[in-house]
């Protein structure tokens, strides 16, 4: 599996036309409280200073202009994406770089029209208990909240191509379902909180490079 997933990975690359790829090869912690997350070499289980500082070795090198990582909540308490979060965070403190950092989030109002659409090809879906219908409410940040709106229609087709490049992730099927156009429709947008800048641009921004170009 972990072989899949790499190859995977460099066609997504591939079709995003990334240029470098660094993989630092820790294994998949699987979702919140699944047995995988207390395997030896999973990323959940990696020290952060240990991962911190592999990264920050890369950041010497390349020098970033813009860091972009998850929220402390990892979007939805993914462990990975709350690992990575941690890590990038603390591998900025130990360079002396000051790129722009952004926190990749979902606005309430999207996520909304994420869930309409869901249960529109899935009509069967049932409803959530309460619990879990006060926890989805809480994912994403209030429209106001966010700093950045990045409109990415021009390239979803490369954006749907690239996640059926890398199909064996499971979260993955329900975009590849919805068809290109639909897919346009949804991910068309991408949203960030600014959380660090020296550059001084004004927000909202509709460019993660504004005030470096």
């Amino acid at each position: 599996m972990a072989l899949m997933r790499r190859q995977e990975l460099e066609a997504s690359c591939e079709v995003l036309k990334i240029g470098d790829l660094e993989m630092l090869d820790y294994a998949d912690s699987g979702m919140m409280g699944w047995p995988s997350n207390d395997a030896p070499g999973s990323f959940w289980q990696t020290p952060v200073q240990e991962g911190a500082a592999r990264l920050a070795e890369l950041m010497r090198h390349y020098r970033p202009d813009v860091v972009v990582t998850y929220d402390e909540n990892g979007f939805y308490g993914h462990p990975d994406h709350i690992q990575a979060h941690r890590i990038t965070m603390a591998a900025l403190e130990m360079t002396t770089l000051s790129p722009k950092v952004y926190w990749t989030t979902m606005p309430r109002s999207m996520m909304q029209r994420f869930g309409e659409i869901m249960r529109e090809f899935h009509p069967d879906m049932p409803e959530p208990d309460p619990a879990e219908a006060a926890a989805m409410a809480e994912i994403g940040l209030p429209d106001d909240e966010i700093t950045t709106w990045v409109d990415t229609t021009a390239f979803s087709g490369q954006k749907f191509d690239a996640l059926a490049a890398h199909a064996s992730q499971g979260e993955n099927i329900f975009f590849l379902k919805m068809g290109k156009e639909r897919f346009g429709e949804l991910m068309g947008m991408e949203t960030f909180v600014r959380v660090q800048d020296a550059t001084g641009a004004v927000v909202p921004e509709n460019d993660l490079f504004a005030g470096l170009r």
